[in-house]
């Protein structure tokens, strides 16, 4: 059951969202591009501490509570919450596996929404196949070298921080022997290239980074030069629950504005609630948003690498089935850019890739099952 405090974040985050990002959805979605204001104020709520150590000046909430907000963020908008969740994958990249020294430098600024940080792990030819990275870094006395292109890095322009897995060694398995590196975007040789013009999501800045013989220290490395990739697994339950989240976020969205819409909308001198072929569909969409909610919670409170890929996969198929259908009781007008359904089925069907493809989180779950 949702605790007292957990109820209290989530209002929170529910009147920052209907506040601060609700009003400017269409024109985000429309310039692509986010207000550098909302970040800000995101920044002074404390959201992008939320699984950072108090220690560090985080606010260390527990998982439920940390999905509980970015769901909210995302019935704002989707991009926000992805722009946190990003950022919070890093972070607690950091917390579980940085040195004391890469706590004391990162953390407290990223808390503060000083440093926003980016993954960029994905090559043209190397997504959910991470085994097939070409990105290497090599040793030269006490610094690395770092050379090679990373596509799809979310925010990669704007953000301050860029965890970069590459490739540090052969191995038996082909997968170990990546390191995971904390590179300054400042850095000499990171070099930001096409932005990609994306279906949904539009606001955020998808770029190709390129990696041009970027220096770094020795202390930029997390953890062990070989173990970059295997830390970035144990992490990805966390990032999953993220995409979760948004997922949800989204279809809560597509449901509040068919509920809306039926109760206003007329044809044949009735409104659209009273037909029993959409009291249906809306019924169904409703039942979808509360079991992927509820799975989620459950997910959240004891994480596993099968229920996060079930989560992923339910939550995500939940979302652009209900945005579908959302489009679909706006009949004309929801495949129109001036009604906001047509958005957040876009924005559903990232969701359905991120973090793993849907394909994917199948073969995972099936080999969990034999286990």
């Amino acid at each position: 059951m949702p605790t007292v405090e957990m109820q209290e974040i989530r209002q929170l985050a529910r009147q920052f969202a209907e506040a601060e990002l609700r009003p400017h959805v269409e024109k985000w979605d429309h310039n692509a591009r986010l207000d550098e204001s909302a970040l800000k104020q995101l920044a002074e709520l404390g959201f992008f501490g939320m699984l950072i150590p108090e220690s560090y000046g985080g606010m260390e909430f527990d998982l439920p509570t940390y999905v509980s907000v970015i769901e909210e963020l995302a019935w704002g908008e989707p991009s926000v919450a992805l722009t946190v969740a990003a950022t919070s994958f890093v972070a607690n990249l950091i917390v579980q596996n940085g040195s004391d020294e890469q706590k004391r430098k990162w953390l407290e600024p990223i808390a503060r929404g000083e440093v926003l940080a980016c993954f960029a792990m994905s090559e043209e030819d190397a997504g959910s196949d991470a085994a097939s990275l070409t990105a290497r870094a090599t040793r030269d006395g006490a610094e690395w070298v770092l050379n090679g292109e990373k596509k799809w890095v979310t925010n990669g322009r704007i953000a301050q921080l860029a965890l970069v897995l590459a490739r540090t060694g052969a191995s038996e398995n082909g997968v170990r022997g990546i390191g995971a590196f904390l590179v300054p975007t400042s850095a000499e040789g990171y070099r930001v290239g096409k932005r990609e013009t994306t279906m949904g999501f539009r606001p955020l800045e998808i770029v190709t980074v390129g990696l041009d013989n970027l220096r770094v220290d020795g202390d930029a490395v997390l953890g062990e030069p070989a173990q970059g990739f295997l830390y970035a697994s144990q992490t990805l339950d966390i990032g999953r629950l993220a995409i979760s989240a948004i997922a949800v976020g989204i279809a809560q969205a597509a449901l509040d504005h068919a509920t809306g819409y039926a109760d206003i909308r007329e044809q044949f001198g009735e409104k659209l609630r009273k037909f029993e072929g959409m009291q249906f569909k809306l019924a169904d969409m409703a039942t979808r948003v509360e079991a992927s909610r509820a799975l989620l919670q459950r997910v959240a409170a004891e994480p596993s690498s099968k229920l996060s890929s079930m989560i992923k996969l339910f939550a995500s198929e939940s979302a652009m089935w209900v945005t579908t259908n959302a489009v679909q009781i706006y009949g004309g007008y929801g495949y129109m850019r001036d009604y906001p359904v047509e958005k957040l089925m876009r924005d559903a069907k990232a969701t359905e890739i991120l973090e793993g493809t849907n394909e994917i989180q199948r073969v995972l779950i099936a080999r969990e099952l034999y286990k």
